[in-house]
Parts: C-alpha cells; sequence; structure tokens
C-alpha cells in the first residue's frame, strides 16, 4: 500500500508515534554524522611551559595546522593527518624551551637503509636525551627538560686512560623549582641511564641558568649532603607548619591564622663511643719473683789500680775480706674493673634552631594571643636555651579577590555531552515505539456486524428452503461478469492473505 495511505489509515496517536521516531532517527542520524566528522586529533607534545605554549601556536598557525590545547595549555594536540607537518613546523621554529619536542626512540623508525655507524650513533645519543627528556618531564615540580650528552668513543676508553669521560647537561624548565632530593635524582636517573656516566660529571641548571646540581664546591658529595639537609629541613618544616596550622584552625577557626616555620636541621650523622669504668676490682693475676745470695771471706792479692801496679805508690792494701749476705723479693699483680663500652648511631634530622612565626587575624581577641601562643610553643618545642623564637603577631587579613566566572561548558565536556544526548535520543526512540506496540496490544476487537443481526436461531428446513430460493433467483438473473476491482482484491488475497487480513481487521477495529 503506498505511504500516503497507510498514514491516512493511522489513528492520530499512531501519526504523533511515527512522527517522534522519524524525528529521534533524524536526531540520532545527525549527531553520528557530527562525531564521525569530527577530526580525531593526536597528542604531539606534552608538559609544556605555559610561557612557551605561544611560540608553538604561532608556528602552527603559519603553517595552517589545526591544533588543541589540552591540560590548561601544557600539551598541544593536532590532526592525526597533519602530526607530520606539525613536527616540521616546530622543528623550523627552533622548537621550544624546555626540549618538549626532542624526538626519542622514534627516530629509528624513519632509519634508512646504508647508514654509517656514526650516523647510527648519532641517531641513538639524540633517541637516549629525547627518552631522558620526556623521563624527567614527568616529574612533579619540572615543566619541561632538555637533555644534551657527551659519548666518548669506547674504542679510545679502551686504548687510552686518560680519555674524556661522559658527561651530561640538563635544563629545567619550570613555575617553581624541583624539590632538592628530586633535583639529586634527576641527577642519579640521567647517570644510571648512560653507559659509564657518573652523577658528579652531570650538570643541572633551571630556566635562569643557576646551577642546582652540582651545589656547593662542585663535587657530588658535598652537593649530595647540601641537598639531604635542604631537603629534611624542607620535609620538617611542612609537616610542623602543617601540624601547627591543623590545631590553629580548631582553636581560632579556619582562615584565621597563618603559619610559618624556619628551622635549621642536622643532617650528618655521627658515631658516639663511651667508656666507663666501675668502682670494683678484681685481682686477675699475680707474680713473685726472690732472690737470695751468701757470700764467705778469702785472700787478696793487692789493690786493684795504680797502687798495685805503680812501682814505689804505696798502699795498705788488706790481707784479708769479709762475709756478705743478698736478699730480694719482687711481685706483681693485675686487677680486672668493671667497665660498660656503649656505642651509638646519632641520626641525621636534629632539630638544632628553629624559628616559628605565627600571624593572627585581627577577628580573633585581643585576650587569646598569650594562650595561642604557650599552646604553639609547647605544639612547636621551642627551647630557649638552642635559640628557638616563637612571635604571635595580630593583624587584618586580605580579602581574596572574587573568583572570576568561567565558562559555562567545559571544553572537556562537550564530547560526553555528546554521547549522553546520543544515548537520550535512542532511550526516547525506543520508550515510544515500545509504548505505541503495548498500545496496540492493548486494543479490543470489535464484534462484526453480521453477529449483531442474527436475532433469533432459526430451524434448519427454513434456511433450506431461502437457499433454494436464493438460488432459483440467481439462476433465472442474467450472468454478470466480475468488476476489476474485486477480481484484484481476490488475486491480492490469494498472494498476501496476511496483508489483507490485517487490513480488515483495521477496518474492524475503527469507530
Amino acid at each position: 500500500m503506498p505511504l500516503p495511505k497507510v498514514l491516512q489509515t493511522l489513528s492520530t496517536k499512531g501519526k504523533i508515534a511515527v512522527g517522534g521516531a522519524v524525528l529521534a532517527v533524524l536526531v540520532v542520524g545527525y549527531m553520528m554524522f557530527s562525531l564521525a566528522s569530527t577530526p580525531g586529533y593526536t597528542t604531539i607534545v606534552s608538559g609544556l611551559n605555559p610561557a612557551d605554549t605561544g611560540k608553538m601556536t604561532a608556528a602552527l598557525d603559519e603553517k595552517g595546522v589545526a591544533y588543541e590545547l589540552q591540560n590548561n595549555g601544557t600539551a598541544l594536540a593536532v590532526v592525526k593527518k597533519d602530526v607530520g607537518l606539525a613536527r616540521i613546523a616546530l622543528a623550523e621554529s627552533g622548537g621550544v624551551a624546555g626540549g618538549a619536542v626532542q624526538p626519542g626512540f622514534e627516530l629509528f623508525d624513519k632509519q634508512k637503509m646504508g647508514s654509517s655507524q656514526m650516523q647510527q650513533q648519532v641517531t641513538y645519543q639524540r633517541a637516549i636525551e629525547g627518552e631522558l627528556a620526556r623521563t624527567i618531564g614527568q616529574i612533579q615540580g619540572v615543566s619541561g627538560a632538555t637533555v644534551q650528552l657527551v659519548l666518548p668513543d669506547e674504542n679510545d676508553a679502551l686504548l687510552n686512560e686518560n680519555a674524556p669521560q661522559a658527561t651530561a647537561a640538563v635544563l629545567l624548565t619550570g613555575g617553581t623549582d624541583p624539590d632538592p632530593s628530586a633535583v639529586q635524582g634527576i641527577a642519579r636517573l640521567v647517570a644510571s641511564s648512560v653507559k659509564s656516566l657518573k652523577p658528579d660529571k652531570v650538570t643541572i641548571t633551571d630556566g635562569s641558568g643557576r646551577l642546582i646540581w652540582p651545589s656547593g664546591d662542585g663535587a657530588a658529595t658535598a652537593g649530595g649532603a647540601n641537598l639531604a639537609k635542604q631537603s629534611a629541613a624542607l620535609k620538617y618544616q611542612t609537616t610542623m607548619e602543617a601540624s601547627l596550622a591543623s590545631v590553629l584552625a580548631q582553636t581560632v577557626g579556619p582562615d584565621k591564622a597563618r603559619v610559618r616555620v624556619n628551622a635549621d636541621i642536622d643532617a650528618d650523622q655521627a658515631q658516639q663511643e663511651q667508656l666507663k669504668y666501675g668502682k670494683r676490682s678484681v685481682p686477675l693475676k699475680e707474680t713473685t719473683e726472690g732472690e737470695k745470695m751468701d757470700g764467705g771471706s778469702g785472700a787478696t792479692g793487692g789493690t786493684a789500680g795504680a797502687s798495685g801496679n805503680v812501682p814505689g805508690y804505696a798502699s795498705a792494701g788488706s790481707s784479708t775480706g769479709g762475709k756478705s749476705k743478698y736478699e730480694k723479693t719482687s711481685g706483681n699483680r693485675e686487677f680486672g674493673v668493671d667497665k660498660t663500652v656503649t656505642r651509638r648511631t646519632i641520626a641525621a634530622g636534629g632539630v638544632t634552631k628553629q624559628s616559628v612565626a605565627v600571624m593572627v587575624s585581627d577577628t580573633v581577641p585581643a585576650a587569646q594571643i598569650p594562650a595561642i601562643k604557650s599552646a604553639i610553643s609547647a605544639a612547636a618545642g621551642i627551647d630557649a636555651t638552642r635559640g628557638d623564637q616563637l612571635t604571635v603577631s595580630r593583624m587584618a587579613f586580605a580579602k581574596p579577590p572574587a573568583a572570576a566566572a568561567g565558562p559555562a561548558i567545559p571544553p572537556g565536556m562537550l564530547g560526553y555531552a555528546k554521547w549522553a544526548a546520543l544515548a537520550l535520543g535512542l532511550i526516547v526512540f525506543f520508550v515510544l515505539i515500545a509504548r505505541h506496540l503495548r498500545k496496540r496490544e492493548q486494543e479490543a476487537l470489535a464484534s462484526p456486524v453480521w453477529l449483531t443481526e442474527i436475532e433469533a436461531p432459526r430451524s434448519l428446513r427454513d434456511l433450506e428452503a431461502e437457499r433454494a430460493a436464493a438460488q432459483a433467483r440467481m439462476a433465472a438473473q442474467p450472468v454478470l461478469a466480475a468488476p476489476a476491482s474485486r477480481t484484484r482484491m481476490e488475486d491480492l488475497a490469494d498472494q498476501d492473505p496476511g496483508a489483507v487480513a490485517t487490513q480488515v481487521r483495521h477496518w474492524m477495529t475503527e469507530d
């Protein structure tokens, strides 16, 4: 049956349902077409310094490359088909400070056949530099990094003991200085990623050109000690400030007090040994030696010396000698005493001196200031004997500026809104179809007219008489050809009886 006639046979509710279904299909088709026609973007640069984003976008605008800013301006994405053109544009513009466009191991994806060993070595060095720059850029506090390596020839290192060693230079860019421990970690990371590279041969500078590794006298050990001390002081100050701020927030209320702590931390690790003797002694070893000698009288031949050997020299020599007796006794005794040897390791991180400054809003009563000072002194462990200081000031706080009105719909929510609208349209379409089918199932079939015309039962004899009379009348009438419309209806009933039955049922349900 033609579509206009089908629409004419529908009821008002059926027409509304069909119209809603068609509208839903059109909306869904339009949304799917919009999603399919939206270009897909690929991120080519991440970890950008927002100050350098303008340089990259200007270079892309000159080449007519469509781009999209992501992650609050720290990442740049372009259409998939324009990735190569975008990389060329950025390379021609000199890249960006921070080294965010340094290529990595993807350089080997376009390696040409027949390249020399020197070309392969240079490509490998560039790939290592790019991968290190990407890795460093993911560290907290670092927005971008540029890595430059100097790798000596391995053959020279084998033949010459005084051959130059591998070195590395790292340039960090970012809004804030990285944590001292993070700087030391970057130096260790670079040294561990390059063969025969030592941490003291790594140089790290920030965007202003300030040397942050190695620090102090330039030795890695001294720089590591200084960084360890700074890191320990920073951790202690942050922890103490958070603890004191929570105490003040519960006492005077939120946003009514500010705390700053400045501490001097002893980051040196020391060994202490103590020896202590007891008062009681115990003999451990004793040795005694004795010596005794007895001697009698004897004759002598003269006195030895000049008197006995020089003639004419008179001497009165004795002719007899006397008795002799000798006796000697010696001893040695060793005593053991109680002693205690104590060895302990003094861990690093002891506080040698600290200063705490507390600023309280003027809305806090002045009568509470002494109590606040006493509480903070006890909580911070203020020790006046080692030079600790604590100051509590009461002043008016500046009012925070009013927040600027942001966009009504975040850019990232637009894609989710499209999928949500698509899902909503499909749900509405299926609900309308299900509702229409449910109503058609609940409709009752009307009784046929011929059933109501039977008023009373009739006998078989009467029905046979009426049938014989009807046949006689038909035999007396001339035979007429059946109309063409009836012939077409009979042919249609023979070909598609289901469609004819459906149409007849529909006619029977009409009022």
